[in-house]
């Protein structure tokens, strides 16, 4: 089955984890041995074959870089300038993705449907067609950076990601949008940008939603009522984003898929974290919407974890071809499973985008 995932950090695994996509996952893993400067060396899923050999032909994916003030502990760069540069690098990878026949951008309807039905030909090694979105703003030097962005083909935001960022407060920290983000939020309005609500903390997602008219989806989140953290989204949350018509990609990260988890000393085998939790999710969201129509699939696999911190069944982001069957023992018709796999995030940039 055809497969959207609507968050995959391919930019940063390239020029942070200095990862070549283009290797399989076994080659890269091999490269990795013995490498000891992040947790997940020689654990990653993701590679440009792994994702041909599951179908997954269309992803999000993100440029990422933090701008962090003086006396923020979290990692990230010094000014914004040095972030935006880092985004721009990111960009120029993708482009040369592009050149190299492994990547198409999909930034209108046109190239979407023209996509979609590439995909559904038979033979051939085909680009995988990636929609490109920026992860915490904090890189938008001024509001004239957005509109060069989208010039480049960005096509959706989420304000903030870990802790305070200028124009919204992220994930383990308090507070709202400001002056800056409602002027953010406006300008990505009048541009069609969609709002990513994924990592925005309670009060920022409240007054986002408030604020903005445009078109919100949540690229990767999980359910709060499972694992009970800000990370998380509540029911009122999810209810909230059911009735903007918003779709939930559900999240791989094995810390916000089962309780307790300690990272660094929780295995996925012995915290019993598969792809049944992710099933659990959805179940959750399906019951909250009482249909299939807002939830879908947005892994972050080898967004800073590997398999050492994602579901035990999940060897490559190939695997995600086992969630169809697991759908289905669950009862799940054959038109909801393409809803949750596919057709709900290609019916909402349908739906949204203008051209």
């Amino acid at each position: 089955m055809f497969i959207f995932d609507a968050h995959l950090d391919l930019a940063m695994n390239a020029m942070e984890w200095n990862r070549d996509l283009t290797w399989s996952v076994a080659d890269i893993r091999k490269s990795e041995q013995g490498m000891t400067d992040k947790p997940d060396r020689g654990r990653n899923t993701v590679s440009f074959d792994a994702m041909r050999a599951g179908n997954i032909g269309l992803c999000v994916a993100t440029q990422i870089a933090r701008y962090v003030k003086k006396g923020n502990p979290l990692p990230g760069w010094r000014s914004p300038q040095q972030a935006w540069a880092q985004t721009q690098g990111q960009l120029a990878w993708y482009r040369s993705m592009e050149d190299a026949g492994e990547l198409a951008p999909i930034t209108n309807k046109k190239q979407l449907e023209a996509h979609v039905n590439l995909w559904k030909t038979e033979g051939g090694k085909k680009p995988i067609g990636y929609i490109l979105s920026l992860e915490g703003a904090d890189s938008i030097v001024t509001l004239d950076y957005l509109e060069k962005s989208f010039e480049a083909g960005l096509r959706a935001i989420g304000p903030a990601h870990y802790g305070p960022g200028t124009y919204a407060f992220g994930t383990d920290s308090s507070g709202g949008i400001g002056n800056k983000g409602r002027a953010l939020l406006r300008e990505m309005e009048r541009l069609g940008l969609i709002l990513d609500a994924t990592h925005l903390c309670d009060p920022s997602f409240w007054e986002a939603l408030d604020h903005f008219k445009g078109p919100v989806w949540a690229s990767h989140n999980n359910c709060r009522a499972l694992v009970d953290h800000n990370r998380q989204f509540s029911d009122e949350q999810i209810k909230a984003l059911i009735e903007r018509d918003a779709v939930i990609g559900m999240a791989m990260d094995a810390w916000m898929m089962v309780p307790h988890w300690v990272r660094g000393k929780s295995t996925p085998q012995a915290m019993n974290c598969s792809l049944e939790q992710t099933l659990d999710n959805i179940d959750h969201i399906c019951q909250i919407a009482g249909n299939a129509d807002h939830v879908g699939i947005g892994t972050d696999l080898d967004g800073g974890f590997g398999t050492e911190q994602c579901p035990y069944d999940i060897d490559t982001i190939a695997d995600l071809q086992k969630i169809p069957h697991l759908l289905r023992t669950r009862g799940y018709t054959q038109d909801d499973i393409e809803k949750i796999m596919n057709l709900n995030f290609l019916n909402f940039l349908r739906r949204t985008w203008k051209h």
